[in-house]
């Protein structure tokens, strides 16, 4: 009798896994004849609501039936809790390992006991880069990892090796992003090709990109009162 509970049981988890992934090879599919060939679905997985499917195609997320036949482009906004999931799902997507990040690539600023812990990629002719680093002079006590990205012109990549050999390197990022004042012509080897290549691994597309310590991704500049807030909540959950 146990043996053929068991056996039952486990043809009942065998069904529904199989039913879990039905739709996913008519997904892929409709995408493909949807967009063409040159569209890669990254993944395909039951939505956590409405009977729908998540397809992720890069860093975005569209919602399908289980056959393919529709496609719904948006997010999903749960009122009850006033909580946008779709935002929530692809925050968590894009959320990384911090420990994973090789920090002795980046330029190490210290301020005041250094126990609040993030990482940038900033372009040296970034505006909204600069921003941040203005804002951040009033803010005391973190350590930031800025991993120099110079994406934006050849000259962002004279600006991030002459940064990087100069002698402070925390000093000549901030004097340049704060100040203006620009970084003496230097030369020695640079780890820009290892940063960049960082970069892509990580779908790092714009500048300034903040990485907190519990992984969560920031795109864009963060007003100083949202950083601190952003720094204390991840330092109170630890």
């Amino acid at each position: 009798m146990f043996k053929k509970t068991l056996a039952c049981s486990l043809a009942i988890l065998s069904l529904t896994a199989n039913l879990a992934h039905a739709g996913e090879a008519e997904i892929r599919k409709a995408v493909t004849a949807l967009f063409g060939p040159g569209i890669k679905v990254d993944a395909v997985r039951k939505a956590e609501v409405l009977n729908l499917y998540e397809v992720r195609i890069g860093n975005d997320i569209l919602y399908s039936d289980e056959k393919g036949a529709y496609f719904i482009q948006g997010d999903i906004i749960d009122v009850n809790a006033h909580q946008n999931l779709t935002e929530v799902r692809k925050n968590k997507l894009a959320q990384i390992k911090f420990s994973d990040l090789p920090l002795e690539l980046a330029v190490k600023t210290v301020r005041g006991n250094g126990k609040r812990i993030f990482a940038t990629f900033e372009d040296p002719n970034c505006g909204y880069c600069k921003k941040l680093a203005k804002d951040m002079v009033g803010m005391t006590d973190y350590t930031v990892y800025t991993f120099l990205y110079p994406i934006l012109s050849a000259d962002s990549g004279e600006k991030a090796k002459a940064i990087w050999c100069s002698t402070d390197r925390a000093k000549a990022w901030n004097e340049w992003m704060i100040n203006g004042t620009a970084p003496s012509a230097a030369s020695c080897a640079t780890p820009t090709d290892k940063v960049v290549a960082l970069g892509q691994k990580l779908s790092v597309h714009g500048t300034p990109t903040i990485f907190l310590t519990n992984g969560e991704r920031i795109p864009g500049a963060l007003p100083a009162a949202q950083l601190e807030q952003a720094l204390n909540r991840v330092a109170s959950a630890r």
